[in-house]
């Protein structure tokens, strides 16, 4: 199955999140990654849903029936030309003879010991899910205590944008246009 990455403008209403994890639920979608934040604008969230979807009529339906919910403001999916990335904590066991090895190894994929304990190291690292995975496998070695890892975030590149500066449209308005 191929994955979509969908960005999601949404009121910031409660149950906001139910109702759209529902709708993937009833149709038998699995959701692979969710992250939700806040925008610009603080009465507007976004969403980014990472779904396997093996059919684009299949997909075009699942937007259709995203975009009937009445605090859903805009869907665009994300293709290959988007900005994605993750964030991973990763607590490693650490003592004084493997310390320095455990640092270069972090360093390498440009991450960060963001907690240093007398035994584990507590790493900070953001990127594809690729290159995540490669950073973790290269820790296991060492022993991963403990590891956290964020639902994708991504951006379409260049002009494209999701973000409306004006008012959100009443469900009225929407169904007009």
């Amino acid at each position: 199955m191929k994955t979509h990455t969908l960005s999601v403008l949404v009121l910031n209403n409660p149950g906001v999140l139910t109702r759209i994890a529902a709708l993937f639920s009833r149709r038998g979608f699995n959701i692979e990654s969710l992250a939700v934040g806040p925008t610009e604008r603080t009465d507007i969230s976004r969403m980014t849903v990472v779904a396997a979807v093996d059919d684009d009529l299949v997909l075009e339906q699942l937007v259709k029936q995203l975009n009937k919910l009445v605090e859903v403001i805009k869907v665009l999916e994300l293709g290959e030309a988007s900005v994605r990335r993750e964030l991973v904590l990763i607590k490693v066991r650490s003592d004084v003879e493997n310390r320095s090895r455990i640092v270069d190894t972090i360093e390498l994929f440009r991450g960060k010991t963001v907690d240093v304990d007398h035994e584990s190291l507590t790493v900070e690292a953001t990127g594809s899910r690729e290159k995540l995975d490669a950073l973790i496998n290269m820790l296991e070695p060492f022993g991963i205590l403990e590891l956290v890892q964020s639902g994708q975030v991504a951006v379409a590149r260049g002009a494209r944008t999701i973000s409306e500066r004006t008012r959100p449209e009443s469900r009225t308005q929407r169904a007009l246009s």
